[in-house]
């Protein structure tokens, strides 16, 4: 009678574990802003992808095609937002948009809005 009582009590404290596990509340507080040695690795590992040819052909014609590509494989999300519109151009070095993008990926990693990316960092 009492290992069914105490396998009861295991049973209800799993369950109560994982609803407040997943509510949004808590794994909002749980995130933690992406690092700049993630993104360094991860921005690596995109352009291995790209040379590796999965990306196709057209993200390997010029350099900065190649760029362009590699900023959407590591965020598309903050792609679409900061360089979607008006992608990177040759000899183009942007330091704007590039802030911009990289507080959208910190946001991005915590889970917070996007919106306000844009204009964020005029100068």
């Amino acid at each position: 009678m009492a290992s069914i009582y105490n396998n009861q009590k295991i049973i209800l404290l799993l369950i109560f574990s994982l609803v407040f596990l997943s509510s949004p509340g808590v794994l909002a507080k749980s995130r933690r802003p992406i690092s700049d040695a993630e993104i360094s690795q991860k921005k690596l590992q995109c352009y291995a992808d790209i040379e590796s040819g999965m990306w196709g052909e057209k993200c390997k014609a010029t350099a900065v095609d190649k760029e362009n590509c590699a900023l959407q494989c590591l965020s598309p999300v903050c792609f679409e937002h900061v360089y979607q519109s008006d992608p990177l151009e040759e000899g183009e070095k942007d330091l704007v948009r590039s802030q911009e993008y990289k507080y959208c990926m910190h946001k991005h990693s915590l889970g917070q809005s996007l919106d306000d990316i844009r204009g964020s960092f005029e100068w």
